[in-house]
């Protein structure tokens, strides 16, 4: 195992609004550039932010709280039931024909991992025109653009979703990997602390890692203190630090399925790579599930590690 940092340093902003606005808007989208195209494009724009949401958002967003694309305390990552999620979006009048802009706070690198979770989630789903407002929030007040405070009516729609497995590792999956009965390229998107076994998620049954599993923290795609994401700038030299064949079968985890859906969408949306599943679950599930874990520090070490945090 090895832990990689691989710093992407392509900007996204210098895209031509101009232009971005006779196509469809691609997995990231500028504040400036959404602001262009909404009223030609018509975008359903989600604000995930929750409560946030009454305090000031883009005129005719929905309110779609994170948590109705996320699993219980006990398993925050847990994959939802199909019907489940099928109701949620037809409870926020979701279409499978019109485009979705997904805006999170956008207060910290982390907080995008939200906004990839939910983009991951809806083209699982079947959803297609997926964007993700990079920056968030904080990107489209920063640019001097209006904010409403007058909640939106939502017309519920009629959908009949599937599922595509296409994107997603399931614990057994990454078991089969760790038992080399499955081949696949293991990214750990944690910082080092936790992919190291020194810190570990509330509810997580033991500190550690996957077997085999490089570190890649989410973080990586992001210039020093900066909230929206960058650009792939070589995508080959991003799979040869990963050890990333033709062909090869890439599986992201964290903690819960959060900052792993940064690196599925670095690796899947904006460098193309295919065949890049998302474990959402991650280490909250695979640590209760008995299977070899890696990066476990013994009794003492762990109580030391315990008492440090503390």
């Amino acid at each position: 195992m090895k832990a990689l940092t691989f710093i992407c340093l392509a900007g996204l902003a210098g895209m031509s609004v101009t232009a971005a606005a006779a196509a469809e808007l691609g997995p990231v989208v500028e504040a400036a550039e959404l602001n262009a195209v909404l009223k030609e494009q018509e975008p359903i724009i989600l604000d995930i932010r929750g409560e946030a949401y009454a305090e000031g958002h883009i005129e005719g967003a929905v309110s779609a709280p994170y948590a109705l694309f996320r699993g219980p305390a006990e398993n925050p990552g847990q994959l939802l039931p199909e019907d489940e999620l099928e109701a949620t979006y037809e409870e926020l009048g979701l279409e499978m024909d019109r485009p979705i802009v997904i805006m999170s706070q956008g207060d910290t690198n982390s907080d995008f991992g939200a906004a990839a979770r939910v983009y991951w989630t809806l083209k699982s789903s079947g959803f297609s025109e997926l964007s993700v407002l990079n920056g968030g929030t904080a990107a489209w007040a920063d640019a001097g653009l209006p904010l409403s405070k007058s909640p939106v009516r939502v017309t519920p729609s009629e959908l009949d979703i599937t599922w595509d497995n296409r994107w997603t590792a399931l614990t057994d999956d990454v078991a089969d990997v760790v038992a080399g009965d499955r081949d696949a390229v293991l990214v750990d998107a944690r910082p080092p602390e936790f992919y190291e076994g020194k810190k570990a998620h509330n509810a997580a049954e033991r500190p550690g890692t996957v077997p085999g599993a490089q570190n890649l923290s989410h973080s990586s795609f992001f210039r020093p203190d900066a909230t929206a994401i960058s650009g792939v700038d070589d995508v080959d030299a991003l799979k040869a630090s990963l050890g990333i064949g033709e062909g090869d079968e890439v599986v992201s985890f964290c903690n819960t399925g959060h900052w792993a859906a940064t690196d599925w969408f670095a690796l899947s949306e904006l460098a193309g790579i295919d065949n890049v599943k998302l474990y959402p679950g991650s280490m909250v599930e695979y640590s209760a599930s008995g299977n070899e874990m890696a990066n476990v520090p013994g009794l003492l070490e762990n109580l030391l590690n315990q008492f440090r945090r503390n």
